[in-house]
């Protein structure tokens, strides 16, 4: 029998789907096969519309080997797994001869715990002596959301916290979930044969595509101990994200509040002599974490030094005693000790890296209104980590509607670890970068509206041209507008102002939930949404209620954060530019992601307004645009508003 081919296996897929075949997908999906064959990687940029999801879906599934897909929004995890692959797997089964499997799988916090469901969590002596089920009222909304996940636990397959609707806050789920370190490992546990997170990683074995989240594989990739099973190809979507996602990772955190939880939750597992060391070495640590200003520490100074070496030698001497203790007084002692050992080694691991300290590392203080100071570390890179654990076993697809940045892939590479395109060498992973487009005009949908009369914006102080100015804009659009800030302040100062002078409904990022305020946005086009960062690459909503989309400022990373200005310095220090490699970069691509929330389908049409007079007139404006979609792009203040205007008329 003879092979079917690539076109015959994508037209059957896009019209299972329901869609139409783009030249894009097409060429697409022929260079997957290619890279998958070669055993080499790809870069490729497919923008709104593509269909990307099928371009690198079919000749995956038609190659025959497992293949891992990791995404960063739950968004996208849910349409392959619940649409994607369904209707795909049913319309390759003819021609492939073989259904391939398919299967979810994420981080064990992800899924319901049924230890902690029936047992309860391991109590702790300061937070008083409680079953939170029995304390939590169930007239409470903790104990309405504990009720209704006790329910759940009987009748869901999965476990998987996405899966219950309407979803619950975060302490809620805290009580009915653990960490992979507090886990007590299926062969101990009592409920291990119907654990869920035990189930997901069963079927992921057995199945041919394992649908996962960049944090997961950048675990899997850290930690050293596998997680997900061996595969011969790993696409990343999403791949704009993969570099904060692992480097958040791999960021460890200390916090008064959390050496102290480890301090309580061992305290009745060792005895006090060894308890006690802990306890003083933890109240060390908070006094100089009171006195905490934040910004980064280049050098450990000599009494943090001190602190962080006692805290790491005082935890050492608890996990040591730890493993051989057996307290009669203590219900469910597995689970206690496992959850006292997770949150005591995470201090020893933390203190231990912070003490030794490594050019690799950069150490900051954070303070938090609510939650206090806490001690960060994180690596300065993590090019060096991706390069050699994610390119050297696997033929690697990296795929997202922004990589190309300032007109090509070499920016985006470099912060994956990989060498310029075409540069050969023994130890260098072969990688070629594609711009398949986009099926969308943009020249004729868009129009990009730099407000080059406006002011600089400054550092602080209010913009009242910039309020006028976004009014206007508002007004003429007759609403309809996407408010992308740089911050939350500037967001909540716009929202207020315009609240004041105009009619049309202004919704708010945080005063009610993300899907919420999206589904009102959707609803009723003469509605706006002002938000930060997750609206400037979380919102899909085509036609009328989206038709302005406007950025208060170049959403420059702040001066004083610790990281960001840490890797800018290591590459001035290497000889480059490290305002282009690192603030521009994070400009670019937040501001092309920005933008695509404007043209989301073939009907659609619109403005996106920068309202930050540098996109028009600084030197790095024309790498900046030239990472955007290719709209028409105009100054003139009155033209925009005649274009808004006309665009409103069209909309009704």
């Amino acid at each position: 029998m003879t092979k079917p081919s690539l076109p015959d296996l994508l037209h059957a897929a896009v019209t299972a789907v329901g869609g139409t075949e783009r030249p894009g997908q097409v060429t697409m999906a022929e260079t997957v096969a290619e890279v998958v064959d070669d055993g080499s990687h790809l870069l490729v940029q497919a923008g709104t519309g593509t269909g990307k999801s099928l371009g690198y879906l079919v000749p995956a599934l038609a190659h025959g080997e497992r293949v891992v897909v990791a995404t960063a929004t739950l968004a996208l995890q849910r349409q392959l797994v619940q649409r994607d692959l369904p209707r795909t797997v049913e319309a390759l089964h003819p021609l492939l001869r073989r259904r391939p499997e398919f299967a979810m799988l994420k981080g064990r916090s992800n899924y319901l715990c049924l230890h902690r469901l029936h047992e309860g969590v391991p109590q702790e002596e300061e937070e008083g002596l409680f079953d939170p089920f029995e304390a939590a009222t169930p007239t409470s909304r903790l104990g309405k959301d504990l009720l209704r996940m006790r329910d759940w636990a009987d009748e869901t397959e999965t476990g998987d916290r996405d899966d219950l609707t309407p979803g619950v806050s975060d302490r809620a789920w805290s009580q009915v979930s653990v960490s992979s370190r507090e886990c007590l490992g299926a062969s101990k546990c009592a409920y291990g044969a119907e654990c869920f997170a035990e189930a997901a990683r069963e079927r992921a074995k057995l199945a041919d595509v394992v649908v996962t989240n960049h944090a997961l594989l950048a675990i899997d990739a850290i930690e050293g101990a596998p997680v997900l099973p061996g595969h011969e190809v790993l696409v990343i979507d999403e791949a704009h994200e993969l570099v904060s996602r692992v480097t958040g990772a791999a960021t460890g955190e200390l916090t008064p509040g959390s050496v102290n939880r480890a301090v309580r939750r061992a305290a009745k597992l060792v005895d006090e002599k060894v308890a006690d060391a802990l306890q003083t070495a933890a109240e060390s640590f908070e006094r100089l974490m009171e006195l905490a200003l934040p910004g980064r520490l280049e050098e450990i100074p000599e009494d943090l030094g001190y602190a962080l070496m006692a805290l790491r030698d005082a935890a050492r001497t608890v996990i040591t005693a730890l493993g051989n203790t057996r307290d009669k007084s203590v219900q469910d002692e597995d689970a206690v000790r496992k959850q006292a050992l997770a949150a005591v080694e995470n201090v020893h691991a933390v203190a231990e890296r912070i003490a030794n300290g490594s050019e690799y590392d950069v150490v900051w203080y954070e303070r938090h209104d609510r939650f206090g100071a806490s001690l960060r570390v994180a690596p300065l890179s993590v090019s060096g980590l991706l390069r050699e654990k994610l390119f050297t076993e696997r033929s690697v697809v990296l795929t997202s509607a922004t990589l190309k940045l300032g007109g090509d892939f070499n920016g985006v590479a470099a912060s994956l670890g990989l060498s310029p395109e075409g540069v050969e060498g023994e130890d260098v992973p072969q990688w070629r970068g594609l711009d398949v487009g986009s099926p969308f005009d943009y020249p004729k949908q868009g129009i990009l509206y730099v407000a080059r009369h406006l002011a600089q914006p400054g550092r602080e102080g209010s913009r009242t041209d910039m309020l006028d100015e976004l009014a206007e804009l508002v007004e003429a659009a007759g609403g309809r507008t996407l408010g992308l800030f740089s911050s939350m302040r500037a967001a909540q100062g716009a929202a207020e102002a315009l609240r004041e002078r105009l009619d049309q409904p202004i919704l708010l990022q945080g005063e009610e939930t993300l899907g919420e305020l999206i589904r009102a946005f959707a609803e009723d086009p003469h509605t706006c949404l002002f938000g930060t960062l997750s609206l400037w690459q979380g919102v899909d909503v085509p036609g009328p209620s989206c038709q302005l989309v406007v950025m208060d400022r170049i959403p420059f990373p702040r001066p004083d954060d610790p990281l960001m200005s840490a890797r800018q310095k290591a590459v001035e220090e290497g000889g480059g530019n490290g305002f282009m490699a690192v603030a521009a970069t994070h400009a670019a691509l937040l501001m092309a992601q920005g933008a695509g929330r404007l043209v989301r389908a073939s009907g659609d049409r619109g403005v996106v307004a920068v309202l930050d007079p540098r996109l028009a007139t600084a030197r790095y404006g024309s790498f900046l645009r030239a990472s955007m979609p290719d709209f028409w792009y105009t100054v003139d203040r009155n033209q925009v508003r005649r274009s808004l205007a006309a665009i409103d008329a069209a909309a009704g």
